[in-house]
């Protein structure tokens, strides 16, 4: 497989530049190594210009009527559908994982371009009572300002949508970072955007490193930082922004459960359990790491899920039978190995996986074996700390009361699901799962636009992503009185008297 490689340019105030002083990135696809493209690598002054022309944008853009913005993004998701299949193959390039997962990803960010282009008819407000005669008291919103925006590598185009598509809607301008291991796809976003009828300025695009991050969470200019990785990198970036007081939205990790119950479908079950799992390698945030098990189909849960993952395919994510792509880089290769010491210091029993797959072509990609670890503490390493990556820990448990102890003792809350026939307890599990989504007879992933995505603890800040609730992170509320009584009222103090 031979692909060309392209050079890009940073996209600042509508003009498509190099970086200040010259440097450049490269990008490879992680299953073999190929170079794909060469991406600038931003400087403080590029960051700096970038902000400058966003806050130029900003007026006139939150100025344009929302059903007009909305008209853009809606635009934009038709040019998406036509060009779904191409994108998703550059993704499956790009990012690794296999082609049908990609094609999710695009189909995420047409869905969500089309769900916040409708709020450009709603971004509801409120009208209430007045507590005075011939006044009127309601709410509205206002756009934050500029938008820094700093997305992750496991969802190119679907995460950057969550977060430019309402940001737009609400009237805000956007500096836009990608992950610099997938800046291919989210360099697509803006093209679309672009090509819809964004004008200059309102989305600036720069590419590269941690320090770029720094500069636009650091700008003193930029109003709001919104943020997908991982927690380490959220606690930075809040220090980051509190001396200027910036408002600041976090997704961070997860340590998403499945409890399977002993009255559960166990088909239905242990194909949960290894989509969650082993889904993108394990690469993401709502993968399910951990697995509790009630002790009368443990046994039996723990051989199946074994032999499922014995029989997934590692490969190349464009072979129609790879089941299982690469991790993204060395780096993320060498954590999730660094596990299985780890787990055995631990006394878990590896019951397959556990190493680097390096047979035939293999070898030149960063492939590693799906991996099941049975008799986990849930006090383990592996069964409290994120590996994003192809590996899950079962853990036994003697009663439902128990499963939820268990897998709400993590410091994360992000996904959660629990496998019953028992309607009883599927209600109980809804109630006293600490997590912001959980899942009822379904694996950990697979959230909606329409409804918030986030979690709980250590999963952010206690901002969402998609739904309405996002319309909060991007907008500031404003209360509106409107007195027509020709006086001057005196709220909580007037004695108001009415004729019986």
């Amino acid at each position: 497989m031979t692909v060309a490689t392209a050079t890009y340019q940073n996209y600042i105030g509508g003009e498509w530049v190099d970086s200040s002083d010259g440097g450049t990135f490269e990008v490879k696809d992680p299953a073999n190594g190929e170079l794909l493209a060469v991406f600038p690598e931003s400087t403080k002054e590029d960051v700096d210009r970038a902000v400058k022309a966003a806050r130029a944008a900003f007026d006139k853009w939150r100025l344009m009527p929302a059903p007009h913005r909305g008209e853009i993004l809606f635009k934009a998701a038709e040019i998406m559908i036509e060009r779904k299949e191409d994108l998703a193959r550059e993704m499956t390039r790009e990012m690794g994982k296999v082609l049908a997962e990609t094609r999710g990803d695009v189909q995420e960010a047409i869905d969500m371009l089309y769900y916040m282009g409708g709020e450009g008819r709603r971004l509801f407000g409120e009208v209430v009572p007045s507590e005075l005669p011939d006044k009127m008291a309601l709410s509205t919103r206002l756009p934050v300002g500029v938008v820094g925006a700093i997305t992750p590598w496991n969802f190119p185009i679907a995460i950057p949508s969550w977060k430019l598509a309402p940001a737009l809607i609400c009237g805000n301008t956007v500096v836009f970072k990608p992950a610099e291991d997938t800046p291919i796809l989210s360099l697509r976003l803006v093209e679309i955007l672009l090509e819809a009828g964004l004008p200059k300025g309102v989305v600036n695009m720069v590419f590269g490193h941690g320090p770029t991050g720094a500069a636009i969470v650091e700008h003193p200019d930029v109003d709001l930082v919104t943020f997908t990785g991982s927690t380490d990198t959220g606690k930075k970036i809040t220090k980051g922004a509190a001396e200027d007081l910036k408002r600041v939205s976090l997704e961070l990790g997860g340590k998403n459960v499945i409890i399977v119950h002993e009255d559960a479908d166990l088909d239905l079950a242990v194909e949960g359990i290894v989509w969650s799992a082993f889904g993108t390698s394990g690469q993401r945030c709502t993968a399910a790491s951990r697995v509790v098990i009630h002790e009368k189909v443990y046994d039996e849960v723990a051989r199946r899920v074994v032999e499922a993952a014995e029989q997934m395919k590692l490969g190349h994510g464009l072979e129609d039978d790879t089941d299982l792509g690469p991790v993204i880089n060395q780096r993320q290769l060498d954590k999730i190995a660094s596990f299985r010491e780890i787990g055995e210091a631990d006394g878990a029993t590896l019951l397959t996986g556990g190493e680097r797959a390096t047979d035939g072509d293999l070898a030149d990609g960063f492939f590693y074996k799906p991996t099941v670890w049975g008799d986990v503490n849930p006090k383990a390493r592996i069964a409290q700390e994120e590996i994003f990556g192809p590996v899950t820990a079962l853990i036994k448990v003697g009663s439902f009361e128990e499963a939820i102890a268990v897998a709400n003792d993590t410091s994360y809350g992000l996904s959660s699901s629990i496998f019953t026939k028992d309607v009883n307890l599927a209600f109980k599990a809804m109630r006293d799962l600490y997590t912001g989504i959980t899942y009822i007879n379904a694996g950990t992933t697979g959230a909606e636009i329409q409804l918030p995505f986030g979690g709980t603890k250590g999963t952010g800040n206690g901002h969402r992503d998609a739904g309405t609730a996002a319309l909060d992170v991007y907008t500031e509320w404003k209360a509106l009185y409107i007195d027509f009584s020709g006086k001057i009222q005196k709220a909580q103090i007037d004695e108001l008297k009415f004729d019986a």
